[in-house]
């Protein structure tokens, strides 16, 4: 097994930092703002042959008794009951605080291996540097700059020494989850709910998930990673900076995934919002299944407006399964993963060229593509030319002039055909290569052009001149 490294200090210490730094990553969310992260981030790294997990943890606020900081604090505590490390970052710039000798009180606690890093150190002195920080009696402070990358790998080195390695292999070819929707519609008590523990903050307070959390677990046989997003709003409600970095960070883990979890909230009306994401979703081509949470507790009559209401709103995610939820009680949970597990196994079907070509020509004899002036677009075969979204090319002459309403006839065709469920399915034209296209013609040897010019006499002879038009 690798051994677990968890970075834990005060907020805006370079925690974030380091964790990008040692999974050669961007995957953590880096301002210069404190409090910025909050839910564990895990990531894997690697020191010449040595593997290791390294996880990332919000500002440590030992004190605090409620609250988002309560919160922050239980994630840190709950990731240093995993540790097998500890890196304890403390900041030269901010020097000794309370809250460090705080800090150093639990950490001993734990009965983990801990070591003292004094961050953000680039151009001093390592003697001066880590002076004031041997009164926290965890031995040596260690000097570091996690932004220029000094002394990070051989901190890294001294830290693995005591563990033997044996580097075990992530197993490929699994779905990656991305979880999305507005804030507060209660996508990250989904994520508890999945892997049967407190894995995120879920606290009543939209915008608590403020960067995407990439998180590994096996249900039965399956593994899946699941990717906690941010709550994305409306353009012009967004006004922090944070908030923004949140979104791209959003967009950033629906292009990483391969099926998307859109996740509505039931208790309140289907927004232009909501059909924003899920339209972007299906831009960027990915497998769709949308769950409408919060389902208990509503009435009938709620229950069959909004079954009404899904359909008009988001018709075109008609390919896509939709289930209704309860992510707090657990309810409805077990449908949601096998629409999950077919929207994966959909994006990365095989489509066999000759069935291809032979559905392409049935669609074209029972229905052709419109003429185009006095040309119609002639379609002769078609083969798979990706996947996650599959995606069909189709050949042959004038495909330029076939319009998108016959282009979503044959995505239809192939998709009920193929029994494709959850994910989009993409139609490309490929325009047939000409090959006199852009040929010269080659000059005439001497005997070529007398033998041109005697027939050319010959014609006029024998049909005479055109008349001239009046």
């Amino acid at each position: 097994m690798k051994p677990t490294i968890v970075i834990v200090g005060r907020p805006n210490v370079g925690k974030s930092t380091l964790f990008n730094r040692l999974t050669h990553t961007r995957d953590a969310l880096v301002a210069d703002l404190p409090g910025l992260t909050r839910d564990r981030h895990y990531g894997h790294g690697r020191v010449g042959d040595k593997p290791y997990l390294v996880v990332d943890t919000g500002g440590f606020e030992p004190v605090a008794k409620d609250g988002i900081l309560h919160e922050m604090a239980r994630q840190t505590m709950q990731a240093i009951t995993e540790a097998d490390a500890i890196i304890f970052l403390v900041d030269v710039r901010s020097g000794l605080t309370p809250q460090d000798s705080s800090i150093t009180e639990q950490l001993r606690r734990s009965g983990c291996p801990v070591y003292l890093v004094v961050n953000k150190a680039e151009g001093m002195s390592s003697s001066i540097a880590a002076s004031e920080f041997h009164a926290l009696g965890l031995g040596t402070p260690y000097t570091i700059s996690s932004a220029h990358g000094e002394g990070v790998a051989e901190l890294m080195e001294m830290v693995l020494e005591p563990f033997t390695l044996v580097p075990d292999a992530l197993p490929s070819g699994y779905p990656r989850v991305a979880i999305i929707g507005r804030p507060n519609v209660g996508k990250s008590t989904l994520v508890n709910q999945l892997i049967g523990e407190e894995r995120v903050i879920a606290f009543d307070e939209p915008g608590t998930t403020r960067d995407s959390v990439y998180i590994d677990f096996i249900e039965g046989d399956r593994h899946y990673t699941l990717i906690d997003t941010a709550g994305v709003r409306r353009r012009g409600k967004v006004f922090e900076a944070v908030e923004k970095f949140s979104v791209v960070k959003t967009i950033k883990a629906i292009e990483d995934s391969n099926v998307v979890i859109l996740v509505l909230d039931a208790r309140q009306e289907i927004s232009e919002q909501d059909a924003h994401l899920a339209g972007f979703v299906l831009e960027t081509g990915r497998g769709s299944v949308v769950a409408i949470n919060k389902w208990d507790g509503l009435d009938t009559a709620k229950r069959e407006w909004i079954k009404i209401e899904l359909p008009r709103k988001l018709k075109f995610l008609d390919f896509a399964r939709f289930h209704y939820i309860s992510a707090l009680k657990g309810q409805g949970l077990s449908g949601l993963m096998r629409s999950v597990d077919d929207t994966y196994n959909a994006a990365f079907i095989r489509l066999p060229t000759p069935k291809l070509t032979r559905l392409l020509i049935d669609a074209v004899s029972q229905h052709q593509p419109p003429k185009n002036g006095p040309f119609r677009p002639k379609l002769r075969y078609a083969h798979q030319g990706g996947q996650n979204p599959p995606i069909v090319v189709v050949h042959g002459t004038a495909v330029n002039h076939v319009p998108d309403s016959y282009r979503r006839y044959l995505e239809n065709t192939f998709r009920k055909a193929f029994d494709i469920v959850g994910s989009p399915l993409k139609v490309e034209f490929h325009q047939g290569h000409n090959p006199f296209a852009n040929r010269k013609p080659t000059p005439l040897t001497e005997r070529e052009e007398k033998q041109a010019h005697r027939r050319r006499m010959h014609l006029r002879k024998t049909y005479g001149k055109k008349p001239k038009k009046n």
